[in-house]
């Protein structure tokens, strides 16, 4: 049954899956994914594995993450599945008062004001601590000998860092945006594919965070220079906001899906949108499998999750409905009955692009990782701290300043999320990580990789490979080019209004990796959309 399972070819992919038994490392870059490779053969576990490739990827895909962002975590540990919610919360002096003072009536993208305190160092230590084989220095060392070295830079990359720079040169015009070019443009302009680029600043800072398990970041040297920039350009951080972070270890939510458990960190992470999503669908015929009809269930579906995301998730401490309430087989009937064979009018709120970075990892004990992490909308807020390669968040950005609002802007609190990791079980065994990266395209991203593996039983690159839609707004879906003719006919005759995308990259980039329980093997998948690859021993 696995073996079937696991192989069926549905779609034509362009890269075959891969298999191993000793450790798999799958992320968006070869040099990312390569070292944490290197942890596994130096004896290190999965873990390790996700803290090297995580800090890799800020120092190869600066783009799409950095030291200043976020991470969640679902660790299978020992058999028994863990969640590290490491998301930062709004500084002491961020108020929606303080916000309208300045002149805004919504939460603005860019600057210092929808800065919160930064959460990825905080993540690689408490991983580290908890289940590592090896020392936070040991896992850094990679990404430190890239920063300070050089490394080429790979295609995708390249393209979103010469767009970002296109965009800061056309609207990021303060002085509190200087440190930014001093540290991502050379000679003036962004590196193009397959140049040599070095960090020795960001460097410099990796060293600091490893010799001192990331205590100057959050109460040290690091932690004042990033304070008295922030008070130089008006921002709301300070030293005493990061001396008060700590990450969050969380119980993992779940939804039990036609014979598999399908995991997510709770809020304030989007998860629960996925899980939500699938316990609505789960209730049709599976002959709608047959037919196109399926795209539109799945995209009816996830309206309606969205509509309650939209309306409810923020820190759990905030949120006015229960969670498990919202995945509740008595709610899920109700949000089904709303669903027919012509298109839902939806729901406030339009999902944004974003960027961020995935990964997993597994080793030859069977211990896994789906580890994300992310600035938000690329470089996140323009901020880079000088001297340190520090480019800042800006989750704030997602706060409400309706004071009605759960989501409403508060001191310490947590704001909605975007990234998402997922894990997929079975019984008592872990199949394995999965995840989709990219804004509000991860849910989404997650709901078809999900369906894909299971419904129409996709092995990992098939599952990846498979054409995606994501809904935008109202009755708007975007759909990839690859799209059947006939099946883009029927959404349009049910009442979609369908857009044609022809950039791949905002349909989320993927990884998967499955391990069978019976034999060990490790198969893996990785997104076409990028530069992914797998890694594998």
């Amino acid at each position: 049954m696995f073996e079937s399972h696991w192989n069926h070819y549905p779609y034509p992919s362009s890269r075959s899956v891969v298999h191993a038994t000793q450790g798999m490392v799958a992320t968006s870059t070869p040099l990312a994914a390569q070292a944490g490779l290197d942890m596994l053969k130096k004896g290190g576990n999965a873990i390790d594995a996700a803290i090297a490739t995580a800090a890799c990827l800020t120092v190869v895909e600066p783009t799409s993450n950095g030291i200043g962002g976020d991470a969640f975590a679902l660790v299978w540990f020992n058999n028994q599945l863990h969640g590290l919610n490491s998301s930062g919360f709004a500084p002491e002096k961020m108020t929606i008062e303080a916000i309208h003072q300045l002149g805004h009536t919504k939460m603005p993208h860019s600057g210092f004001i929808p800065v919160t305190v930064p959460g990825v160092p905080a993540a690689w230590v408490a991983l580290n601590r908890r289940f590592g084989n090896l020392s936070l220095m040991d896992c850094l060392r990679p990404a430190i000998l890239y920063a300070k070295k050089g490394y080429p830079v790979s295609d995708h990359v390249a393209k979103h860092w010469q767009n970002a720079e296109r965009i800061y040169r056309k609207n990021y015009q303060g002085d509190e945006f200087i440190p930014w070019f001093d540290t991502f443009t050379f000679n003036g302009s962004a590196p193009k594919s397959g140049k040599i680029v070095t960090l020795k600043d960001h460097a410099k800072t990796l060293e600091k965070i490893g010799k001192t398990d990331a205590q100057s970041f959050y109460h040290g040297e690091l932690a004042d220079e990033i304070d008295a920039f922030s008070q130089k350009h008006h921002g709301f951080l300070r030293k005493t906001d990061l001396m008060k972070y700590q990450p969050t270890w969380v119980d993992p939510i779940h939804v039990h899906y036609k014979g598999y458990d399908v995991w997510e960190i709770p809020p304030n992470g989007q998860g629960i949108i996925a899980l939500q999503a699938l316990n609505i669908i789960k209730g049709f015929s599976d002959s709608m499998k047959e037919s196109s009809l399926h795209y539109h269930y799945q995209i009816e579906a996830m309206k309606l999750a969205f509509s309650d995301g939209l309306a409810y998730l923020t820190d759990p401490a905030y949120m006015p409905i229960s969670y498990d309430y919202l995945l509740s087989e008595a709610y899920a009937i109700k949000r089904r009955q709303l669903i027919t064979d012509e298109v839902l009018t939806p729901y406030p709120g339009k999902p944004n692009e974003s960027g961020t970075v995935y990964l997993c990892s597994a080793d030859k004990d069977g211990n896994m990782v789906s580890y994300i992490q992310s600035n938000y909308m690329g470089f996140g807020s323009g901020i880079v701290i000088p001297n340190t390669g520090i480019a800042l968040q800006n989750r704030g950005h997602n706060f409400s300043l309706d004071p009605k609002h759960p989501n409403a802007l508060l001191p310490f609190k947590r704001p909605y999320h975007t990234i998402i990791p997922g894990f997929l079980t079975q019984g008592n065994q872990a199949i394995g990580p999965f995840g989709v990266m990219g804004g509000f395209m991860q849910p989404q991203g997650h709901l078809q990789v999900i369906m894909n593996t299971i419904d129409f039983q996709m092995n990992p690159q098939s599952a990846l490979d498979a054409p995606r839609w994501q809904w935008l707004e109202n009755k708007t879906v975007a759909l990839e080019p690859s799209f059947d003719p006939q099946v883009i006919e029927d959404l349009k005759k049910r009442g979609h209004h369908i857009i044609i995308e022809p950039e791949l990259s905002h349909f989320g980039r993927g990884q998967i990796i499955w391990r069978n329980p019976e034999t060990g093997v490790l198969t893996g998948g990785t997104e076409s959309r990028c530069d992914g690859q797998i890694a594998a021993w």
